[in-house]
């Protein structure tokens, strides 16, 4: 399938692991311009090594930020203002009891998982109009709409973000521009991975035992009843970045695996 996504310029923030950088290697593989992102040079120069191991042929760019910082957000913008595909993929996660998350903690966590995307879809979306065509894609969760009750704040930031992807897409309307939210379920990314492999550590046991454990106490409503790989969602980032998406605009798609036990 041509995806039409050769020479279009896509940004994919926290593109250095897990999710980010499988987005990152499937939109380079179909020929676009991809700019990666990470915290340090380091790991934004690492990433790009690591696809380009992939995809010989990959174009790519890099810009390092820190996401809590609005004024490194903004230089991303600054530094890159031409851009088709903003995927909004950067977000920080830690399970913590309710009445133990401070102030301090939901404001970090509000700054990077959805002030970020905030700032940067501001900064895109009206070049994306006037050219009439780009897509925005937020990175949510599942757990947007099944709150985790051992990290709320993560799950308000992720249902904030389904709404913020459906509140600025209204704002596309008769163009070619769409804005659409990705809803992962469990997905064994690189924190995933380590995780997995702790647990198995301490109990002494193999990490696909964890894994089941996992599944049958703590997602039970899983159909799939195992993580899903990083390429199976990107894959469906890809296909959202491409014009053959054009008629998916202001959605919000599971890739979940069934843990949401709703037909909608």
């Amino acid at each position: 399938m041509d995806t039409q996504l050769k020479d279009k310029i896509a940004l994919v923030t926290g593109s250095t692991a897990g999710i980010g950088l499988a987005i990152a290697t499937g939109l380079a593989a179909e020929g676009a311009q991809v700019i990666i992102n990470g915290r340090t040079k380091a790991r934004v120069e690492e990433a790009i090594s690591t696809i380009q191991k992939k995809v010989p042929k990959a174009n790519l760019l890099g810009v390092e930020a820190d996401f809590s910082n609005k004024e490194e957000v903004n230089k991303i913008a600054s530094k890159f203002p031409n851009v088709d595909i903003l995927v909004n993929n950067v977000g920080i996660f830690e399970p913590k009891d309710f009445v133990d998350i401070p102030d301090e903690d939901w404001i970090r966590f509000f700054e990077v998982n959805v002030l970020s995307g905030v700032r940067l879809s501001r900064a895109y979306l009206p070049s994306m109009l006037k050219k009439n065509w780009g897509r925005i894609l937020f990175i949510s969760s599942e757990s947007g709409i099944q709150i985790p009750n051992e990290m709320i704040h993560y799950g308000v930031t992720k249902s904030a973000q389904i709404s913020l992807g459906r509140g600025i897409a209204e704002l596309t309307k008769g163009t070619n521009v769409t804005v659409n939210s990705i809803l992962p379920g469990p997905t064994r990314s690189e924190g995933v991975e380590g995780f997995l492999e702790d647990l198995a550590k301490q109990q002494n046991v193999s990490t696909s035992t964890v894994e089941k454990e996992f599944f049958k106490n703590a997602r039970p409503t899983s159909l799939l009843q195992r993580f899903a790989t990083v390429e199976e969602v990107a894959n469906l980032a890809v296909y959202l970045s491409s014009p053959l998406s054009s008629a998916t605009n202001g959605a919000a798609l599971r890739v979940d695996g069934g843990v949401v036990k709703s037909a909608f």
